[in-house]
């Protein structure tokens, strides 16, 4: 089980981005940093916290699949390697 938490770099890499668009999204909510003048801080928020939810996908995705294929390995065609 040990190996279902284990994700690769990218996947950890992009899940990191994911989780600091989402923070910059809280911050501009909060009024704790300014938006650029050119956008509205709302907007800019809406789009970095679709975009943090986006990045931080593939990382659950692979983790659900994995799941999936310890809990139900006869529906991935995975035969019992103990044998």
């Amino acid at each position: 089980m040990s190996n279902l938490a284990r994700l690769p770099k990218p996947v950890l890499l992009l899940e990191a981005i994911g989780v600091i668009a989402v923070i910059g999204a809280l911050a501009l909510i909060n009024d704790w940093i300014a938006a650029p003048a050119a956008i509205s801080e709302k907007t800019l928020a809406t789009v970095l916290f679709i975009v943090g939810i986006v990045l931080m996908l593939p990382a659950a995705w692979l983790m659900m699949w994995r799941t999936a294929k310890a809990m139900a390995p006869q529906l991935f065609n995975q035969h019992d390697k103990k044998k």
